[in-house]
């Protein structure tokens, strides 16, 4: 049987070669129950890559929800985009050399942080669209607050990049919308509510839709493949995995 020095010896030969990450700003907090998921998911995503002990260089801002909630309710957005550029700016001052907002509906003012910061950012509706149209579909249904689900801030970027976006009847989209804010943000779990998204998204896909996003980064809470009868893109799951590519990419320098 090998020693304890032979053991410490083979365990140093399989652990990967040192590889220089980048270090990645999150804001956060909207809502923390998706930020929660966020840290998670990245760093499970580095540690698949680089193994060992390894894990993801964050920095994160956590804001407070409750005065941004009123301000999207009131549609006071330049207010929001102040906030915003403020908390990417803190971000850079602390040394990101990136930016990812935990949220799709804040990406409504990423125009404003990057002006602010003039750091890369994650769009999460970038990174959505790349892996849709990896799988070759091109009607796409899409879930999450009226802001996401009706503005051309999101839905633009994934016309954009080829697809048709389909979104719920307006009783339906105010009952999705009431959802994310009431109950997951709120960390509410509701059965009665995961069979409502199922209803939406057979719907949805009664009328032509090749996958649905999720396009709220809690809706993931609630839902999953399991819970559709076609594919479902995870928005969180999807940004979270663009930024451990951000993470590790060889700039070069």
């Amino acid at each position: 049987m090998p020693n304890q020095n032979q053991q410490h010896q083979s365990s140093q030969q399989t652990t990967p070669q040192h590889r220089t990450q980048r270090t990645l700003g999150i804001i956060g907090g909207m809502s923390w129950e998706s930020t929660e998921s966020y840290y998670r998911l990245i760093n499970e995503g580095v540690k698949a890559q680089l193994g060992g002990l390894h894990s993801a260089d964050l920095l994160i801002h956590s804001v407070d929800f409750g005065p941004i909630n009123t301000l999207q309710e009131t549609g006071e957005w330049e207010a929001l985009g102040i906030m915003m550029a403020s908390s990417g700016k803190r971000l850079q001052a602390a040394g990101a050399q990136g930016l990812l907002i935990a949220t799709n509906t804040m990406h409504k003012v990423a125009d404003e942080i990057q002006a602010a910061t003039d750091l890369p950012i994650i769009h999460i509706a970038d990174a959505t669209a790349e892996a849709i149209n990896a799988q070759g579909l091109t009607k796409i249904a899409l879930l999450g607050t009226q802001f996401t689900m009706t503005q051309d801030f999101y839905k633009q970027r994934l016309i954009d990049a080829g697809l048709q976006v389909m979104i719920p009847a307006d009783d339906a989209r105010a009952e999705v919308h009431r959802i994310i804010y009431e109950e997951l943000c709120q960390g509410q779990l509701l059965d009665s509510s995961r069979a409502y998204y199922r209803q939406v998204i057979d719907a949805l896909a009664a009328q032509g839709a090749e996958g649905v996003i999720l396009g709220c980064t809690e809706i993931g809470l609630l839902i999953g493949q399991g819970d559709s009868p076609i594919p479902v893109f995870d928005t969180t799951a999807i940004h979270a995995a663009a930024a451990v590519d951000f993470l590790l990419t060889d700039t070069g320098s």
